[in-house]
């Protein structure tokens, strides 16, 4: 009887363990697969270390401190039909120079090129008559929205952009985006459906 015991607890022992080491089929972000209900979703994100700001129409904003920066804010989406998660965003500390600005974008462009590879695609200019020569100027094109500057990595479980972005002429700062791929294309094809 024990040896039956023994012989079923280290059956399950196996069967637990060879799950938990199973990769995901899923983009992860902070470990996390990229799947699943909003309110799962949070609850992970919350053991984490991050702290709940709210939730509405779908998404869920959450801040917290994510690679090697304090007091990031990150948006959890889902579809609101279809409560399934497929995109993060990171928006980074504002910024209120160009140097410190792009010194984050380039910073986490090389961390994310030794995670990911070679960005599939990079655009790094400015929309402007002349480039800006000084500070002052290259952020006025940010605020202004003359600023190009993004990096998308493709890998076969989805994408990851980062990017420079503002919020009017007020904010100035780094995003970081993934989309899994799996539930993206099922969402997608959720609104192809409602065409």
């Amino acid at each position: 009887m024990i040896k039956i015991i023994i012989t079923i607890v280290v059956v399950f022992t196996t069967i637990v363990s060879f799950a938990q080491t199973q990769p995901s089929e899923h983009l992860t972000f902070k470990g996390v697969p990229i799947d699943g209900t909003l309110n799962e979703y949070v609850s992970k994100m919350k053991q984490s270390g991050f702290t709940l700001i709210g939730t509405e129409d779908g998404v869920a904003m959450l801040k917290g401190d994510f690679a090697a920066y304090k007091d990031c804010i990150v948006g959890v989406a889902t579809l609101k039909q279809k409560d399934l998660v497929s995109k993060i965003t990171v928006i980074f500390p504002e910024r209120n120079t160009w140097s410190m600005l792009s010194s984050n974008y380039f910073s986490l462009k090389e961390m994310l090129t030794e995670k990911y590879g070679e960005p599939s695609e990079v655009v790094e200019t400015f929309d402007t008559y002349s480039e800006p020569k000084d500070d002052g100027g290259k952020m006025d094109a940010v605020k202004f929205d003359n600023c190009k500057y993004y990096s998308i990595f493709e890998t076969e479980k989805g994408s990851i952009e980062l990017s420079i972005s503002h919020n009017s002429v007020m904010s100035c700062y780094v995003i970081l985006a993934y989309f899994d791929k799996i539930n993206g294309d099922i969402i997608k094809a959720k609104a192809i459906d409602d065409l």
